[in-house]
């Protein structure tokens, strides 16, 4: 099992809307797919709670990080997990999820209280040997990004100067919030017109695919 862990101590970046989609993703694959919900409002697990009897199944995981190392029962049974990790997490937390993630996926919004917010998270990742010596794979998603203003000019501006890729920029819309009240993605809801929002998740979905292949493969 391959873990994801969608993380920013910067509140209200996005990060559950990232984990709901990545880990509907992973089962729409046919991949095992599991969601853990560290995050104290559990708006993750509420969505999983919504989630349709039709829809591509993900199972709710109760993961105690704390405990340093993926329980092997979940190995067993799951091929990908995706960790909705809380904001207020303390440099001990922001450890433990790193130790235990093969990828950490960091949304950040088109705001200077983000970028200020996001260069303090990136701080304690990089005091942790498993990523400055690039054992750990670490990459952003620009969210909630509206095209051709100055607050999406300077994001772009931010990122460009980091260390670490940016594999999506996702564009504001009202569609995420519709599909989220539903249990669903855009990935699942939306129709034709979602589609330009859906493609703009490729490259994220592109640059987590080596990571491994579909179940029975």
């Amino acid at each position: 099992m391959l873990i994801v862990a969608v993380a920013n101590t910067k509140g209200g970046c996005g990060k559950t809307t990232v984990a709901t989609h990545l880990a509907a993703h992973f089962a729409a694959r046919g991949l095992r797919a599991g969601l853990a919900d560290l995050d104290r409002q559990q708006s993750a697990r509420a969505w999983l709670g919504r989630r349709p009897a039709g829809a591509a199944p993900i199972v709710a995981v109760d993961l105690d990080v704390a405990a340093g190392k993926t329980p092997k029962s979940l190995v067993k049974r799951l091929d990908r997990l995706v960790v909705d990790c809380p904001a207020a997490m303390a440099k001990d937390t922001v450890k433990d999820v790193v130790r235990q993630a093969d990828t950490i996926v960091v949304p950040v919004l088109p705001s200077a209280f983000d970028e200020d917010g996001t260069l303090r998270f990136l701080k304690h990742l990089m005091k942790l040997k498993t990523v400055r010596k690039h054992q750990r794979d670490v990459t952003f998603v620009a969210n909630r990004v509206r095209a051709r203003t100055r607050a999406a000019d300077r994001l772009d501006f931010f990122l460009a100067d980091l260390e670490f890729p940016v594999a999506a920029r996702l564009r504001d819309s009202q569609m995420y919030a519709n599909a989220v009240a539903e249990g669903l993605t855009l990935f699942e809801s939306g129709g034709v017109r979602a589609q330009p929002l859906r493609d703009e998740w490729a490259p994220l979905f592109a640059l987590l695919e080596p990571i491994g292949e579909p179940a029975g493969t």
